[in-house]
């Protein structure tokens, strides 16, 4: 049995127990929350039998073999610099830091610590982008992606969010986009030319322009408190992917005027999706074997690009 802790009492802590309380190879035996009676709910609903006052515990008392790190982005960095001290694997759920500054140092404390980290950015293992990335083997034509973000904090003032998260928004949530640039964008980003640059005191469009070392192109589209959609479209010389929603997948072959739906996988009916072919990916990574979880380092590349759209 691989022993699940978790470290958060959200959302997305409950999003996580779902999906390992699905797997006969894992037994979630700890949890632990700033907020304790919300980690007692939590562990009333999904029979967690420990409730831990400290993240120490989670590892030295109840021997956990991962850490899910599902805490509020200011709460990242702390949270980290503790669980960092153990030899365990740690999934840090997306953003791993509220801004480049945060998770540059997150991930500097990554690199002097004994703990396996790795970063939750789920969307990479929607089965539609798999399928893609599947239809996209052996074919090494040049890349164009055209990822269409929309982006709606100021109807998020009343939520209980921190301001400085909601100022810091497209680390928080257009981290998701732009991330679709490091999954399908081949080589190391060598330019980004802001088309229309970001105006904090007036947010409406962000435009930009992205050349990849490969050859590769990517043009971010950013419609802040205006209507829009969430999607991706992979184009290549022969075949054009579309991503809308980003769960689902579409295919259109040079030539044909028809777009052709892709298989996805049941799974991401079944769970949050990404989920729970994620949780794969951390199994095999606490056994050893090769996996796709991205590290902390290989997520600090899209915070990067985020860093050089926004400029923030």
């Amino acid at each position: 049995m691989i022993n699940i802790a978790i470290v958060g009492a959200g959302y997305m802590a409950r999003e996580h127990c779902l999906v390992f309380c699905s797997m006969p190879e894992c037994e979630l035996v700890g949890i632990c929350s700033r907020t304790t009676e919300k980690a007692q709910q939590l562990a009333a609903e999904f029979g967690i039998p420990v409730v831990c006052e400290e993240i120490r515990n989670l590892f030295e008392e109840l021997h956990a073999d991962v850490v899910i790190i599902a805490v509020s982005e200011t709460a990242v960095r702390n949270v980290c610099e503790v669980a960092f001290h153990y030899p365990w694997v740690c999934l840090v759920e997306k953003p791993a830091g509220y801004n480049l500054v945060d998770a540059k140092h997150i991930a500097e404390v990554a690199k002097r610590s004994p703990a396996k980290a790795y970063v939750g950015l789920n969307r990479r293992h929607y089965s539609s982008t798999r399928s893609v990335l599947a239809d996209l083997q052996g074919n090494s034509s040049t890349r164009f992606v055209h990822v269409q973000d929309q982006e709606s904090p100021a109807t998020l003032n009343d939520s209980g969010i921190e301001k400085l998260v909601l100022d810091h928004w497209m680390y928080a949530n257009s981290i998701h986009l732009v991330d679709y640039f490091s999954v399908f964008c081949r080589g190391e980003v060598v330019d980004v030319n802001s088309v229309s640059g970001w105006q904090p005191n007036e947010p409406c469009y962000v435009l930009a322009l992205l050349e990849f070392s490969s050859g590769d192109k990517g043009l971010y589209q950013a419609i802040w408190e205006g209507p829009g959609p969430w999607a991706v479209t992979i184009n290549t010389p022969a075949v054009r992917y579309e991503l809308r929603p980003l769960e689902r997948g579409g295919i259109q072959k040079f030539g044909s005027r028809t777009v052709e739906e892709l298989d996805v996988d049941d799974i991401d009916q079944n769970f949050k999706p990404g989920l729970r072919l994620q949780a794969d990916e951390l199994i095999r990574a606490v056994r050893g074997d090769p996996h796709q979880l991205p590290s902390l380092d290989e997520a600090l590349k899209s915070m990067r690009m985020v860093y050089e759209i926004y400029g923030v």
